[in-house]
């Protein structure tokens, strides 16, 4: 919407204009009444002449006065025109600016929308994400599944795949999440990787406390129950250790439990169960990882003595071949340089051949051939030096 702000010079100039236009009009009037009395009076006076005179006089003003209201109309009209065009331009500068502005307004504006709408889109991949993660947690099955895998993923990154066993069915039947071996131990390490949720979500949606102790009863009770099946189930003398490890895939939970249940973390304590959440486990898997490495450079002590031993020999072998080698780049070298020699008696000789210098080679040939009879050598072969 266009805005036009109040100018008070242009009103003055149009007010004046108004004025003046009304003076010129009023002068006009009264000088036409006063020719009506004058035409009157000439026709009352005898004097004719004298009121023809006044005429001409009257005439001459009224022109005077015309010619001056048309400069003072055309300077109030250049001076309206000229802030008219000022005006102009302002507004259109104005106008410019203004649309600029919008324009870039606009493209922020877009961009900002076009990072509100992936922002959008991955809320709401998040809380499909979410709405299965709830899912899966929601049924037993499901999150006995879940543990189950990160538990799984945990030992699968950290250990050798002979060191573990997924599933294994224990002399009494019963069947752990998993079962680590240890080097030189047939007692295995069990670890199981349920646990129960329904408590904790109860525990942690509670208004009243009321609500808050009855979870808490709860996640005590059932808890409780599932640390005796472990004690119960899978200790076992001479098959596995007399620890076990009961995972939680959760450090909110295993936060939880250390920080309003320590009754639990003394009980599993007593029962020689330990609770681990994935950085725990992770760390424990380092260690037994540790351990087997340390027992198999045990092992493997005799057979490393006998790579040193061999790995020694290779070594004097390799510096006996160096020598060798030094030796032959020395002969090398002399071979080469001799090879030189003769390179650079046959670069003269064909000099001597491109310059046509036989004499200079006859003599050469004499020389040679006394030197031989000399010697008792071949004259091919003095040349050949």
């Amino acid at each position: 919407m266009l805005t036009f702000e109040f100018d008070p010079v242009i009103f003055g100039f149009a007010v004046a204009g108004i004025i003046i236009i009304l003076c010129i009009i009023a002068i006009a009037v009264l000088m036409w009444s006063q020719v009506l009395r004058t035409q009157q009076a000439l026709q009352n006076n005898t004097n004719a002449q004298t009121l023809e005179a006044e005429l001409a006089e009257l005439k001459g003003r009224l022109q005077s006065l015309a010619d001056i209201t048309v400069t003072r109309q055309s300077e109030v009209s250049r001076n309206l025109h000229e802030r008219l065009d000022k005006m102009s331009h302002n507004l259109g500068r104005n106008l410019s600016d203004s649309a600029q502005k919008t324009s870039e307004n606009l493209t922020q504006l877009q961009e900002r929308i076009a990072v509100i709408d992936s922002a959008q889109d991955n809320l709401t991949k998040l809380s499909g994400q979410v709405v299965t993660l709830q899912n899966i947690l929601s049924n037993k099955q499901a999150r006995g599944a879940f543990g189950q895998v990160r538990m799984e993923t945990i030992i699968q990154d950290g250990l050798a795949q002979n060191s573990y066993t997924f599933q294994p069915t224990l002399s009494n039947g019963k069947r752990p999440d998993c079962l680590i071996h240890l080097p030189n131990n047939p007692a295995g390490i069990v670890i199981d990787a349920k646990f129960p949720l329904e408590g904790f979500e109860a525990f942690r949606n509670a208004q009243q406390e009321t609500e808050r102790k009855e979870a808490m009863k709860y996640i005590r009770q059932h808890v409780g129950t599932h640390i005796d099946d472990i004690s119960q189930k899978y200790f076992l003398p001479g098959e596995t250790q007399d620890t076990a490890i009961m995972f939680i895939p959760s450090e909110a939970l295993y936060a939880d439990i250390h920080e309003f249940f320590p009754d639990i973390v003394q009980k599993a304590y007593r029962a020689r169960i330990i609770i681990a959440a994935p950085n725990m486990l992770m760390l424990a898997v380092q260690t037994i990882q540790s351990i087997m490495k340390d027992v198999q450079m045990r092992e493997a002590a005799g057979l490393i003595k006998q790579e040193v031993t061999k790995l020694t020999d290779d070594i004097h072998r390799l510096q006996d071949r160096v020598l060798n080698l030094q030796r032959h780049f020395g002969q090398a070298n002399k071979d080469i340089d001799q090879i030189l020699t003769s390179a650079d008696k046959i670069s003269s000789r064909g000099r001597r051949i491109e310059t046509l210098d036989f004499d200079r080679e006859a003599e050469n040939l004499a020389q040679t051939a006394t030197k031989a009879k000399d010697i008792s050598a071949p004259p091919e072969v003095l040349a050949g030096e």
